[in-house]
């Protein structure tokens, strides 16, 4: 009995995690919005990419559109729709910083979605465009340390009618990391999954000023 339950969790655990799912076959989508100066701190500015530069004054930028399971997520699907061109990924470059990061995450993500690059990159965008970023956020000058529901709950002033099961705010290496959003497959927003919902409990999460 003990044997067959550890089994059944490991299967379900490998399901969770899979690659190479087939394309379209999903439940929601997560829009992911990366506060820049904290991904420009631990791994951007190392690598002199252009989205840290001081004349950029990137704020959240999108990570990402991640077709979402209610338990896991598919990752590097098999799709029959065909990559999308440089000009295509460089055209993503004002919102997600590079056409490296817009081609990573059509090959990771943007394949499962079921849709062809243009009109993967084009939901994307208008993801993105649907999410009011908090003002304070776009001008902050200066480091500063606060709660992570502080963050949260700027998102939800800034957007009316959004709730707390629909975001989370996460956390790494003392930073706010990034705002996720939740949002059915028509880009409306709903409650996020169980494994979504971790929101970061820091007090003093570090947010670096827009540079």
């Amino acid at each position: 009995m003990r044997f067959s339950l550890l089994a059944a969790a490991l299967l379900a655990a490998s399901a969770a995690h899979a690659e190479g799912e087939r394309a379209g076959d999903f439940d929601y989508y997560v829009l992911s919005l990366s506060w820049s100066p904290s991904w420009c701190a631990t791994e951007g500015a190392g690598r002199g990419a252009s989205q840290c530069d001081p004349f950029r004054d990137a704020n959240f930028v999108l990570h990402g559109l991640w077709p979402q399971n209610e338990r896991g997520y598919p990752s590097y699907c098999r799709t029959t729709e065909r990559d999308p061109t440089r000009r295509q990924s460089e055209a993503m470059e004002d919102v997600m910083g590079s056409d490296g990061a817009a081609w990573y995450q059509w090959k990771k993500h943007g394949r499962c979605s079921g849709l062809s690059a243009a009109d993967y990159y084009a939901s994307a965008r208008m993801a993105y465009a649907s999410i009011a970023i908090p003002d304070v956020f776009k001008r902050l000058n200066r480091d500063v340390k606060l709660p992570a529901a502080v963050v949260e709950q700027a998102f939800l002033e800034a957007n009316p009618g959004m709730t707390r099961e629909e975001i989370t705010i996460t956390c790494a290496d003392g930073r706010i990391q990034e705002a996720r959003i939740c949002l059915t497959k028509e880009m409306k927003l709903r409650k996020c999954g169980a494994d979504v919902i971790r929101d970061c409990t820091m007090k003093d999460a570090l947010m670096e000023r827009v540079r």
